[in-house]
C-alpha cells in the first residue's frame, strides 16, 4: 500500500487518519502535534542522530490465540506501550498506531537531550547572529530542563572559520545535526562537508583542499538549526525580527522558485527560499540571491526624458503617443517583464499593429534549478498570443525591416537592442521608446525613456517553465517618482483607447480584464492564486514549444530516501 492509503492513528488521544507509510513525526504534524527535531528535515535522507524526536509509541495488544482484541475496564482496546521511547522521525505509522507526544518519560528523554546539546555549547545568545530563528534556544525554552547542572569549563572549538566563500562556521554552536553534510551530498552532490574526532572533539570541516563553494552553498546557512553556519554576506547586518517578509519569484531563470525577500524600510538585506515541493522543494541557487543588488545599483533609471533632456510623466506619455500614432512601429517584449505588463503590451500592439521580436536569453543550465531560459515569463507570451514560436538569440527580423523602412519606431521593454543582434547605426535609424529599470546601450540611444521598476518594487505574475502562474509581491516601494510599470502602459492605453476601457493599472481590478479575455487563465485571479500557484491548461501543453520539447512533468530536486 502506498502513501494514497489512509490508516488510523492515535496521537495523544486523538484519533486522525493519516497516509499510509509515513512517518510519526509527519503524523503529529498533520495532527497539530509540535514534535522538536534538530537533524531531521523533510527533503533529505534520515539519520536520526540528534534523539530530540523521542516519542512513546504502542499498539493494541491481541490474544495470541484468537487473535482478537484485549479490551480494558471501559471496553477500550488495551495498548501495549514499548518499554523504550523511538525517535519519530525514523518509524513509520501504521494502523492502530498509539503515540505520545508529551509524555511524562518524553518529557525527561528531551530534557536529558537538550542538556548534553548544551553542555559545549556557548551561552551566546545575545551576541548570536542566529537569535529570533534557533531552533535550540526555542527548543531549549520549551522543552529544556531551564537550568544547567554543568559546572565544568566546556570544550573550545574553532570560531569564524570561512568554509567557503559565502559561508563562515562557528564550530562552537554545531550540534552535530548533519543536516548541511547530507545536504551537499544528496541534493547538490558535492560530499566537501564531514566530521571529524570523536565524541565532544567532533568539529564539522572540509575535505581537505575542498571548498563549500557550489551554487547551492547557502541552503546550508538556511537548514542549520542553530547559529553555526552564517551568510558571510547577511552576518551581523540585521536582526531577523526587524525584518519584513515578503514573497517573491527568482527571476534568475524560468524554474520559478519561490522565494522570500527580506526588507526593512526600503532596503533588501537578504532572500532565501520559499517552499514549493513542486517548483523547487526548500532551496535556490546562491547566485539567486543576490539579484536584489539591483535596487541599489548607480545605472538605475530614475527619470523621465525626451530628446536627451529631463521631462515629467505627462509629456513624457503624449510625446510616446505621438510616436505610435506615426505608425510603423516594431515592439520588443520582455520574458522579465510580468504577466500583467505583457497584457498591457499586447494591447497596445492590437491598437498600433507592428512587428514583434523577443530576445531569447539563455544561460548555463545545471540539473537542480537553474534552466536554460534566464526569463522568468517566457511562456507568459506564448499564454497570451504575443508569441507564436520560440525567440531567436538575434532579433535579425526587426533589424531587417529596420534596413528595409518598415520600422520607425520601436518600443523596447527593459531588454538591450546590442544584446539582440541589432548594430548602432541601426538604432539611429529608428526612434526608440525604452521602458526600463536599468540603463543600457538601448536607453542611451533612446529618444525617449520611461523609468521602470524592479521586480522588487512591484506587483504580478510570472508563468513558469511548468506553465505555472505564480504570484510576486513589492517588498520595498520604488524610489521617487518611478512607478509601477503597469501605470505607464495604461496611461499610453487611455490615450489610444476609447474611454470605457477596463484597463486598469491596479492589479485586482486588471486580473478581472485577463482573466474574462484570456481563454487560458479564464476564472484565475490574481487575489485567489495561492502562495503555491497553479498549473494552467496543462493538458494543452503536453510539450514546451519554447524548450525543445521537454515534457513539463516535473520531478522534484530531491526524492528523501
Amino acid at each position: 500500500m502506498g502513501k494514497n492509503h489512509l490508516v488510523l492513528v492515535n496521537i495523544d488521544g486523538q484519533e486522525i487518519q493519516v497516509p499510509q507509510g509515513i512517518t510519526m513525526i509527519e503524523a503529529a504534524e498533520i495532527a497539530g502535534k509540535e514534535v522538536p527535531h534538530y537533524c531531521y528535515h523533510p527533503k533529505l535522507s534520515v539519520a536520526g542522530n540528534c534523539r530530540m524526536c523521542l516519542v512513546e509509541m504502542g499498539m493494541p495488544i491481541k490474544d495470541r490465540s484468537s487473535g482478537a482484541l484485549i479490551l480494558d475496564e471501559l471496553g477500550k482496546p488495551k495498548i501495549g506501550w514499548m518499554p523504550k521511547p523511538a525517535i519519530a522521525c525514523n518509524s513509520k505509522v501504521s494502523p492502530g498506531l498509539h503515540i505520545k507526544t508529551n509524555s511524562a518519560k518524553v518529557k525527561d528523554c528531551r530534557n536529558g537531550v537538550m542538556e548534553f546539546l548544551l553542555v559545549n555549547h556557548p551561552l551566546d545568545c545575545p551576541i548570536c547572529d542566529q537569535a529570533g530563528e534557533c531552533r535550540l534556544q526555542e527548543f531549549a525554552s520549551d522543552y529544556g530542563r531551564g537550568y544547567s547542572r554543568f559546572i565544568e569549563d566546556k570544550n573550545v572549538k574553532p570560531k569564524r572559520t570561512r568554509i567557503g566563500p559565502r559561508v563562515m562556521l562557528d564550530d562552537e554552536r554545531c550540534i552535530l545535526c548533519s543536516r548541511c553534510v547530507r545536504f551537499c551530498d544528496e541534493v547538490v552532490d558535492d560530499p566537501v562537508l564531514g566530521f571529524i574526532d570523536r565524541g565532544s572533539y567532533s568539529t564539522l570541516t572540509c575535505y581537505p583542499g575542498k571548498q563549500l563553494e557550489n551554487n547551492y552553498s547557502l541552503n546550508t546557512v538556511d537548514i542549520c538549526p542553530v547559529g553555526a553556519l552564517t551568510s558571510t554576506d547577511f552576518r551581523f547586518k540585521m536582526r531577523v525580527w526587524f525584518l519584513k517578509k515578503t514573497p517573491s519569484i527568482c527571476t534568475e531563470s524560468s524554474t520559478g522558485v519561490n522565494t522570500i525577500v527580506w526588507s526593512r524600510e526600503g532596503k533588501i538585506y537578504r532572500i532565501t527560499p520559499r517552499r514549493n515541493d513542486e517548483v523547487n522543494d526548500t532551496w535556490m541557487p546562491d547566485s539567486g540571491r543576490q539579484l536584489h543588488r539591483v535596487t541599489e545599483l548607480e545605472n538605475r533609471v530614475n527619470q523621465y526624458r525626451v530628446s536627451g533632456k529631463v521631462s515629467n510623466a505627462q509629456e513624457t506619455i503624449e510625446k510616446v503617443v505621438a510616436l505610435l500614432k506615426a505608425g510603423k512601429v516594431g515592439y520588443i517584449i520582455s520574458g522579465h517583464s510580468s504577466l500583467e505588463e505583457q497584457f498591457l503590451m499586447g494591447k497596445i500592439i492590437k491598437c498600433i499593429p507592428g512587428a514583434i521580436g523577443m530576445i531569447a536569453q539563455q544561460q548555463e543550465e545545471d540539473t537542480i534549478l537553474i534552466s536554460k531560459d534566464a526569463t522568468p515569463n517566457l511562456r507568459g507570451t506564448l499564454v497570451l498570443g504575443l508569441l507564436k514560436s520560440p525567440p531567436a538569440p538575434k532579433l535579425s527580423h526587426i533589424g531587417n525591416k529596420i534596413d528595409l523602412g518598415e520600422i520607425k519606431t520601436l518600443f523596447v521593454n527593459e531588454d538591450d537592442l546590442l544584446a539582440g543582434g541589432l548594430t548602432e547605426k541601426q538604432l539611429e535609424k529608428v526612434q526608440i521608446i525604452y521602458l526600463g529599470s536599468r540603463k543600457n546601450h538601448t536607453s542611451k540611444f533612446a529618444d525617449i525613456v520611461l523609468p521602470g521598476v524592479t521586480v522588487f518594487e512591484k506587483y504580478g505574475t510570472f508563468i513558469n517553465q511548468q506553465f505555472r502562474i505564480q504570484k510576486f509581491e513589492a517588498a520595498i516601494p520604488p524610489p521617487n517618482p518611478l512607478v509601477d510599470n503597469r501605470v505607464s502602459l495604461v496611461k499610453i492605453l487611455k490615450w489610444l483607447l476609447p474611454e470605457n476601457d477596463p484597463s486598469s493599472c491596479e492589479i485586482n481590478s486588471l486580473w478581472n480584464e485577463i482573466s474574462a479575455s484570456v481563454k487560458a487563465l479564464e476564472g484565475i485571479h490574481y487575489s485567489k492564486l495561492s502562495e503555491f500557484g497553479i498549473v494552467i491548461n496543462q493538458e494543452n501543453w503536453e510539450k514546451d514549444p519554447f524548450c525543445e520539447g521537454k515534457s513539463l512533468h516535473y520531478s522534484p530536486v530531491n526524492t528523501r530516501k
